[in-house]
């Protein structure tokens, strides 16, 4: 029916910009038990859940009004339907998104880090850490890749090196090199993750376009999708799991959690320790929309700068031609 493949094209939002694991009925179920709790204590897992109900609020904003409209006895019908629905979209975005960055995030990485061997667009089996260029990408911030200990320990899977959601992978940084001194410093700036929002966000063309300088003038200065942390969670995520050499979707791969994962990248932009830091945190989502977004000179756009420019120029030539017919009848 029409609602029903509505409700499908509108799912397609829910993994791509509110949560990327959690049902949906855990969102809702979570959001009713908040309103009838007074108590003010509650658990991380649960102001996760909260917060991706407030953001599938604000990114399907029928869906709170239409769930309070349902009559008692239709209700848990009417739900099964619509989250079945909604539920086919989101794991159908899912699935073409992580398909288009499995191809596109093999080329990249063969630009990028220019391997020996060219990791193939067509095949998983050869990436992760058993391939250099893929394991200097997924490597642990801590560590360097190109110690042959660590490289051997991470390979064998050592208890010395474990590779889990807690630890940042090198992919995240600008350059893909972190400053172990200042591990925020360059987080979430390297190309591989703006190229895979474009392609995701844009259009796959418009990932090649990353060379801008990220410090002009805003061109949109409060773009929600740009500036939407969940947005950039579910991009980092895909992108490790590219790298990765597991073929299918799953939560866990070996000691790596993707729900945590996920998480970690949410929670370093919704729960900054205090103000300070909630400063860098806009500053660089106001860096991400300019990468990708470009640069604006609207601003200097002046009515005096106006004045002089073709179109306005023109329309004063015409009405002096005018005005010169106009004396001369």
């Amino acid at each position: 029916s029409r609602k029903t493949t509505y409700y499908v094209s509108q799912g397609r939002a829910l993994r791509r910009m509110v949560v990327l694991y959690t049902p949906i009925e855990d969102l809702v179920a979570k959001n009713d038990r908040r309103c009838e709790d007074t108590d003010s204590d509650h658990t991380i897992e649960q102001n996760h859940l909260q917060r991706g109900y407030i953001e599938l609020a604000k990114v399907l904003p029928w869906f709170h009004e239409k769930l309070a409209g349902f009559d008692f006895e239709e209700s848990e019908e009417m739900l099964r339907k619509v989250f079945s629905s909604i539920l086919r979209g989101a794991d159908s975005a899912r699935g073409d998104d992580t398909g288009t960055l499995k191809e596109l995030v093999a080329s990249w990485v063969n630009i990028e880090c220019r391997p020996p061997s060219l990791i193939r667009i067509d095949d998983k089996h050869h990436r992760g850490f058993v391939n250099d260029a893929c394991g200097k990408l997924l490597c642990p911030a801590e560590w360097r890749w190109e110690d042959p200990v660590v490289k051997a320990g991470i390979r064998d899977r050592t208890t010395t090196f474990i590779v889990s959601e807690n630890s940042w992978p090198s992919f995240m940084y600008e350059n893909y090199q972190a400053d172990i001194k200042n591990l925020e410093s360059g987080l979430f700036k390297s190309r591989l993750l703006i190229m895979g929002f474009k392609a995701i966000f844009t259009s796959p063309s418009s990932a090649n376009e990353v060379d801008g300088d990220g410090d002009g003038a805003d061109i949109i200065k409060n773009n929600r999708r740009a500036r939407r942390r969940s947005d950039q969670a579910k991009v980092k995520t895909c992108i490790r799991f590219a790298l990765s050499n597991i073929t299918s979707w799953r939560t866990v791969d070996a000691d790596f959690d993707y729900q945590f994962f996920w998480n970690n990248i949410v929670d370093f932009f919704e729960d900054p320790p205090g103000p300070a830091a909630l400063a860098r945190v806009n500053k660089l989502l106001d860096w991400w929309t300019r990468k990708v977004f470009g640069r604006n000179h609207r601003q200097d756009l002046t009515p005096d700068v106006v004045k002089h420019m073709s179109v306005n120029s023109l329309a004063a030539q015409r009405q002096q031609m005018e005005d010169a017919a106009f004396d001369s009848s």
